[in-house]
């Protein structure tokens, strides 16, 4: 199989540590090249400036993450039955709660893709759903991760 590599870097710099009022912003650094801001949620355990609103925390990066990996074959297999895709668009959303197992988790993820079509052939509500369903079973992301993933196509 393949490996994925992401670098995750934070430095204190001349911050305290010790009292709990250190920045939690860091970077993602991509096999790419790509750099991405991190940082974890604002929240009011970790408000700004100790957290970065304009960074993605790990939970958005997590639903982004199926809800990426869920588009791409859901184009593969769109083109492969003949389906000229114009535009996809998913508003996806992850719930953080506790699991089964009483942990902190995203409990639920929800994908609700908005997708146009052009061309002479445009499938039906049935060889759409089909097709959600086969990039449902196929993405690598959302057979990765515990919580139920559903998709609600708009």
């Amino acid at each position: 199989m393949s490996q994925h590599i992401a670098v995750i870097e934070w430095q204190r710099g001349d911050q305290p540590f010790s009292d709990n009022k250190y920045s939690r912003a860091h970077n993602w650094t991509f096999d790419g090249g790509a750099v991405v801001r991190g940082s974890s949620t604002p929240s009011a355990m970790i408000p700004p400036p100790l957290s970065d609103e304009t960074a993605v925390d790990p939970e958005e990066a997590l639903v982004a993450a199926v809800s990426s990996c869920h588009m791409m074959f859901f184009l593969a297999y769109a083109r492969k039955d003949g389906f000229i895709v114009d535009s996809y668009r998913d508003a996806a959303e992850g719930t953080l709660g506790k699991d089964e197992r009483g942990k902190i988790s995203i409990t639920d993820i929800v994908l609700r893709p908005a997708v146009s079509w052009s061309g002479d052939k445009v499938p039906d509500a049935v060889q759409i759903a089909d097709l959600h369903h086969r990039a449902h079973e196929a993405c690598y992301i959302g057979n990765s991760v515990r919580s139920t993933v559903t998709v609600e196509p708009q």
